[in-house]
């Protein structure tokens, strides 16, 4: 408090225990007078021994104090609260939320080192050039609709353009623990597909996940329903029907040749088993196996199938107070696509590791992996999707992140490429930062 509002405190105190000594003395019984009863009339100020003077006086030096504690506390950079009003609008740095609508924004930009003047990202939000990239701009939309269904979409914002990732709506009320989500939206296949990638470890999305999907991840318009069985044990069943046009979402499926609909095989269908398991109080492990099936355009009545298996293990001691975590994940993909007169198939995956040894410090490598199209015969087949892909190709990557808030993230990562059908290894070089506004939920398991 500043000397004047000190002062006038003092002033009130003062005043207020002369007058109760006054008013005790005036209540004592007297052998000359009765008692007086007190008048039930009389103001509040007069009992307080204030004037209205005083108290607007008073008013006045509190809010100059406070004012200036608000203006020093911005100079200092201190976070400041919510900000509300009786219009339903919050804004601070962890929370938009607008009458029950939850906001986020999370930006993504790099600067990046290629060797290679054609660098073999899949990623369509891999940094790909020398220089600076920006990598994407997200905002996510979600809100409770009404006691049946819950809204949620996220919309990416390039140098380029607009694009709604997602859009769907979800059941909160179903039986039987049966949930239902019908839009755009990410189909559930393995573990890192469904994610968006400020959930990643590392700067850009494996190459298997592009090759197989596509660059944005396998994502359509459709239906999906889930169910949680009532075991002793967290096991959940998840299947869904999406269309398998588009070049960047369904690559091994129709892709770009669209065709319309004309039979429910002209769908994709994936299908997922997802399974928790608490190995003890400080190590989890979740194992899910996935399939997927759709039609190519390669000849009437040909078809795709993805099968996939991934694990993904953790260890972070819930005792004495430690930062530290440690993950293992890893996945793999098994392609097979029908072409006039043949079938090919190719395996792909990899498997990271991450060791968060402080609160704001964590390390990480990933080992990645493909083979080419094989044919019947086992001859390596000419693939239409990749036609220079003709021998094994190997990533290895590693990097180390810091976080300097739970807002933001600094990410250094460097990464070997050894492609077999190139002279000389390609390398490449990250600088990534990443900072979230709003609200953002905690990430899945």
């Amino acid at each position: 408090m500043s000397p004047t509002s000190r002062r006038l405190a003092g002033l009130v105190v003062c005043l207020s225990f002369c007058f109760s000594l006054s008013a005790l003395a005036q209540s004592s019984p007297d052998a000359g007078s009765p008692s007086t009863p007190p008048d039930a009339g009389t103001p509040p100020e007069e009992d307080a021994g204030v004037s209205a003077e005083d108290l607007k006086a008073i008013e006045e030096a509190l809010g100059k104090d406070t004012a200036a504690a608000a203006a020093s506390g911005a100079a200092a950079g201190t976070p400041s609260e919510p900000t509300s009003s009786s219009s339903g609008v919050t804004i601070s740095p962890s929370n938009i939320n607008i009458k029950g609508l939850d906001l986020s924004f999370i930006l993504d930009v790099a600067a990046a080192a290629f060797s290679s003047k054609e660098p073999l990202q899949t990623g369509g939000h891999d940094p790909t050039n020398n220089g600076f990239n920006f990598q994407q701009l997200e905002m996510s939309v979600n809100t409770a609709v009404d006691p049946y269904f819950r809204f949620n979409s996220n919309i990416v914002f390039s140098q380029f353009g607009v694009e709604v990732e997602e859009a769907y709506a979800t059941t909160t009320a179903l039986p039987a623990n049966l949930q239902v989500r019908a839009g755009q939206f990410l189909t559930r296949f393995g573990r890192l597909n469904p994610t968006h990638p400020h959930t990643w470890d590392f700067v850009d999305q494996p190459f298997a996940i592009g090759r197989i999907f596509g660059s944005e991840g396998n994502r359509g318009l459709g239906v999906e329903g889930s169910w949680l069985s009532p075991l002793p044990w967290y096991l959940e069943v998840v299947g869904s029907v999406t269309d398998a046009t588009g070049e960047g979402t369904a690559r091994s499926f129709l892709g770009s040749a669209g065709g319309g609909v004309t039979s429910p095989f002209d769908f994709q269908f994936t299908g997922a088993v997802k399974q928790f398991f608490p190995l003890s109080d400080d190590l989890s492990l979740l194992w899910g196996l996935s399939a997927a099936n759709g039609p190519n355009p390669t000849g009437y009545h040909n078809r795709t199938d993805v099968f996939g298996t991934d694990v993904y293990l953790k260890y972070r001691p819930v005792k004495g107070g430690s930062t530290t975590l440690v993950t293992l994940q890893a996945e793999l993909f098994y392609r097979r696509r029908q072409v006039p007169q043949d079938v090919l198939s190719d395996f792909d995956g990899y498997g990271q590791i991450l060791w968060r040894f402080s609160q704001r410090w964590a390390a990480a490598g990933r080992y990645e992996f493909g083979t080419p199209a094989h044919n019947r015969n086992g001859a390596v087949a000419n693939d239409p999707l990749d036609p220079e892909w003709t021998a094994n190709r190997q990533r290895l990557s590693a990097n180390v992140t810091f976080w300097p808030t739970e807002f933001s993230r600094l990410r250094l990562q460097g990464a070997t490429d050894l492609a077999g059908w190139r002279d000389h290894p390609d390398y490449s070089v990250f600088l990534a930062l990443e900072v979230v506004m709003g609200a953002h939920g905690a990430h899945s398991f």
